[in-house]
């Protein structure tokens, strides 16, 4: 396999991993809290804005490492 294989390989499971972690962490707990289905809907909607911020701040901090990658 190539480099590139490899690199979409860890990037697909690392998503995979990051998505499985979400669902177990965050969005059955915050389903099961609920128990109408449209506060369920809500709640599922809201913890996506957590995702999202997870996804931000590992992006931030993938970015300063690359940035400083040299200097470490």
């Amino acid at each position: 396999m190539s480099k590139d294989t490899w690199t979409y390989i860890a990037i697909g499971g690392a998503a995979l991993v990051s998505v499985v972690a979400w669902a177990a962490l965050i969005l059955v707990p915050a389903w099961t809290s609920y128990t109408r289905v449209w506060d369920r809907l809500v709640a599922a909607v809201l913890s996506l804005y957590v995702l999202a911020a997870f996804a931000g701040v590992g992006l931030l901090l993938g970015g300063a490492f690359l940035w400083y990658f040299d200097e470490l």
